[in-house]
């Protein structure tokens, strides 16, 4: 069973930075495309970062330039880092595990940024 337990979130301000973490248990990781995802209340859920098994990355518009995805397979952890962070950055924000047709879910982190 794959279990996925995101930390690092947190109240920041307005051009700060935060890093997310990731980490995975469970064999597969290597081989598994891993995806942040967040919700801002009142919003649907929606795509920040994602990385494939090979290292390829993909980002929303939103965030391009600002945020940074990453992994480390010998640690079972995927990374976003955030910087420039504005008030809109404000949400849960989601680990996503899939390989195949497999997915599975963290529990979430909370974003806040504000002065």
């Amino acid at each position: 069973q794959v279990q996925l337990v995101e930390s690092g979130g947190g109240l920041v301000q307005p051009g700060g930075s935060l890093r997310l973490s990731c980490a995975a248990s469970g064999t597969f990781f290597s081989f598994s495309a891993m995806g942040w995802y967040r919700q801002a209340p009142g919003k649907q859920r929606e795509l920040v970062a994602d990385i494939t098994s090979g290292g390829n990355r993909n980002y929303a518009d939103s965030v391009n330039g600002r945020f940074t995805v990453s992994r480390d397979n010998a640690k079972k952890t995927v990374y976003l880092e955030m910087n420039s962070l504005k008030p809109e950055d404000t949400a849960v924000y989601y680990c996503k595990l899939q390989r195949g047709g497999f997915v599975t879910w963290g529990q979430g982190t909370q974003v806040t940024v504000s002065s």
